[in-house]
Order: C-alpha cells, then sequence, then structure tokens
C-alpha cells in the first residue's frame, strides 16, 4: 500500500489516473489536486511514496511540485505523466522525476510501467527513453557534456505541436472529443488533455474562438 499524489486539474482525467493507480497499488490511499498551490500544501502536510503530476496546471507547472517533493521528501517517486514529450522532458528531470509517462499510452502499457516501479525500475515511455538515450549519445561526441536543454517557460505561448494542430483543426470542424481520438487513435482523456493545453497556449475559451484561431494559422488550407 502507498499514499500518492495525484496532481491533475482535468476532473475526468483525474478519475481515469485514480482508477488506474489504484488497480496497480490496491488499497493505496490517494490524495488529489488540481493546483500546484493545492499540491504544494498536501506535500507539507502528507507523506508521499509515488506522486503522479502533470505539468500544465493553471496556476504553474507541476514541475515545481517536482523539485517540492525531491528537496523535502527525497524518498518520494515523482512520476510525470502528461500529453509533452519536447523540451519539458528535461527540466522536469533536473526538478526530480523519477519517471515520465505520456497519456497518449495505451492503459496496460501504462499500468505495466507502474508495476515495475516495485522492481527499481523508472517508468519511462519509449518515446522519451528513445529521446534521452539520442540525447546522450550527441553528448558523447562532444568535448565536454553539456547542459541538459531548458526553458524558461513550460508553456510556449504560441507555438502548437503537430499533434495540436491536428487536434484544433477536428475542433474547429466541430468533432467532438471522442470523435477525434477515434481519428487519431487517441483516448478521449488524451484527446481532454490536447483541448486544454490548446486551449491555454491561444488564450481562447470556446470553440468558436478556436475555429478563429484555426483559421488564422492557416489550418483549414492543409
Amino acid at each position: 500500500m502507498k499514499t500518492i499524489l495525484l496532481l491533475e486539474d482535468l476532473p475526468e482525467i483525474r478519475a481515469w489516473l485514480r482508477a488506474l493507480v489504484m488497480q496497480v497499488f490496491p488499497g493505496s490511499t490517494v490524495v488529489e489536486s488540481a493546483r500546484v498551490h493545492d499540491a504544494l500544501q498536501q506535500v507539507t502536510a502528507h507523506r508521499f511514496d509515488l506522486a503522479m503530476i502533470d505539468l500544465g496546471l493553471p496556476d504553474g507547472s507541476g514541475v515545481k511540485v517536482v523539485q517540492a517533493l525531491r528537496e523535502s521528501q527525497p524518498d518520494a517517486q515523482s512520476v510525470v505523466v502528461t500529453i509533452h514529450d519536447d523540451d519539458h522532458l528535461f527540466p522536469a528531470l533536473q526538478a526530480g522525476a523519477y519517471g515520465y509517462l505520456l497519456k497518449e499510452q495505451p492503459r496496460e502499457q501504462l499500468m505495466e510501467h507502474l508495476q515495475r516501479i516495485s522492481q527499481g525500475e523508472p517508468p519511462l515511455s519509449p518515446s522519451i527513453a528513445r529521446r534521452m538515450i539520442s540525447y546522450f549519445s550527441a553528448q558523447a561526441n562532444k568535448p565536454a557534456l553539456q547542459p541538459y536543454p531548458a526553458t524558461d517557460t513550460l508553456m510556449p505561448n504560441v507555438q502548437l505541436t503537430e499533434r495540436e494542430r491536428e487536434v484544433l483543426l477536428r475542433v474547429a470542424k466541430g468533432f467532438t472529443l471522442p470523435e477525434i481520438g477515434v481519428q487519431l487513435g487517441l483516448s478521449r482523456h488524451t484527446i481532454a488533455d490536447y483541448v486544454k493545453q490548446i486551449y491555454r497556449k491561444l488564450n481562447v475559451s470556446s470553440r468558436a474562438e478556436a475555429a478563429l484561431e484555426a483559421q488564422r494559422l492557416g489550418l483549414f488550407r492543409r
């Protein structure tokens, strides 16, 4: 049994993650937070064995919680669970993340990664492991090891990834989240997280505004 911190602001995804960790770690106590501020308060109030942490929260980055756990509870294992596989990776690892999982992986694979924690195996999605290997292989050919790539902001304002553009186009065309999930081969939960990030990056709050942004970005001409 474990005491687990679950940091995720979307209720539907939070419930999905809670069910997942309870299946992997039955009988555990799960403490839920939807904001960085609330999670930091929970870190001071509880001792955690495991933390499942999203990165893009309404009041900041989950990396702050990873760092707080490393400093105050070094035995706690922080696992990032996100849709981001870009410049967020190395700042999260530098802050003390023990693992990094992508939400678009099938549920069964996510469970397998978490089950291996007890065997001392850091949970890493395959694409994340490949990126780390590629990075360190490139560093081996340089005279001296360079610092991890970092970014001053964990939430780029305007730059959308190719996947986010695909989701935005379908949102603008009026498809529902389940329909978009079927079209892209992703779960509804993952699509909902993409929509959250897109709205935040574009500073919009409705489909109508998103459609205007999609038109401005030229997505309808693709």
